[in-house]
């Protein structure tokens, strides 16, 4: 089954009311924006010189001081820092100086110390050296001394020595005693 559908007609007394509307709005205006229509103009440009007093106003009397004070105190704060900071920098360069001057005083106190500690060093190294060698010096001319008397000591029985071994060697070749002359001449040789 097909259905059909039958557009009605609009009946005259509201298709009359349509165009009565229509051609009420064609009479109010010539449409577009109100804002280009000339005899809208005046009530505008009064708006618009009244929000640009009072924006002006806001700003020169309010905002721009404001603004004015806040670079101002930045301003300042940035100038005391950097003046803060090159008395700053001054007194750590001076304080560098003396540092300094305090190193160099330590290192020449340093090596007066060390040359006079070096010296004392020395002149102690020196005398205990001069003693030392006054004892060995001294225990050399007694050892000496002891090599001589030891020496004299064997130097006179020297001859004794020479006369017994002289007997003795004599006795055991020949077989006989050695005679006292023979002695004698042994003894006078040594």
């Amino acid at each position: 089954m097909a259905s059909t559908h039958t557009i009605d007609a609009v009946p005259p007394s509201v298709e009359a009311d349509l165009h009565a509307e229509t051609a009420t709005t064609a009479e109010h205006g010539s449409g577009g924006l109100p804002q280009f229509q000339f005899e809208h103009w005046a009530g505008q440009i009064g708006y618009l010189l009244i929000l640009f007093v009072v924006l002006y106003l806001l700003v020169s009397k309010v905002f721009a001081p404001r603004l004015r004070k806040v670079m101002d105190e930045r301003a300042d704060t940035i100038s005391t820092a950097v003046a803060t900071a090159r008395q700053v920098q001054a007194e750590a360069a001076e304080q560098a100086a003396l540092a300094q001057a305090e190193v160099a005083k330590a290192r020449a106190d340093a090596r007066s110390m060390a040359a006079a500690a070096k010296a004392r060093v020395t002149e102690d190294a020196n005398a205990r050296q001069a003693a030392e060698e006054a004892i060995v010096n001294a225990r050399i001319a007694e050892a000496e001394a002891s090599i001589g008397k030891t020496r004299d000591a064997a130097m006179a029985n020297v001859s004794t020595i020479a006369s017994d071994t002289t007997a003795a060697m004599v006795e055991r070749l020949t077989g006989k005693a050695a005679t006292a002359a023979e002695l004698a001449a042994v003894k006078g040789a040594a």
